[in-house]
């Protein structure tokens, strides 16, 4: 299973964040939960500035351009294998760092991943 790093996420149910977070528990995956303000996802803290996290997979990504650029370190840093930009999210700049570093980049929606099993 891969764990994943949900950034934007949101304990309001409408968002797809929210949503994406239950659907990777769903199918088994870890999650770690990174929002704006503190909270929780089905009993998981959502944690806010640069937690220390170990053993990320997968980063997925809910915020939009002009909110990454304080995370590109922060992002990099925990090395994941890939990096999922949700519509929206998309952001050559950042994707050109991460594959920079060996990071595979997706354009794609994490919940269309899981639901066709390309996760």
């Amino acid at each position: 299973m891969k764990k994943t790093l949900i950034i934007g996420a949101s304990e309001n149910p409408d968002r797809y964040a929210n949503k994406a977070a239950h659907r990777l528990l769903f199918h088994g995956h870890p999650i770690e939960l990174l929002g704006l303000r503190a909270g929780k996802i089905a009993d998981r803290p959502i944690q806010t500035g640069q937690p220390t996290l170990d053993g990320i997979d997968t980063v997925t990504m809910y915020v939009g351009p002009p909110r990454q650029p304080v995370l590109y370190e922060y992002v990099l840093s925990l090395k994941p294998k890939r990096i999922i930009f949700n519509p929206g999210a998309e952001n050559p700049e950042f994707q050109q760092l991460a594959e920079q570093q060996g990071i595979k980049i997706l354009e794609a929606c994490t919940l269309v991943l899981l639901a066709t099993e390309q996760f």
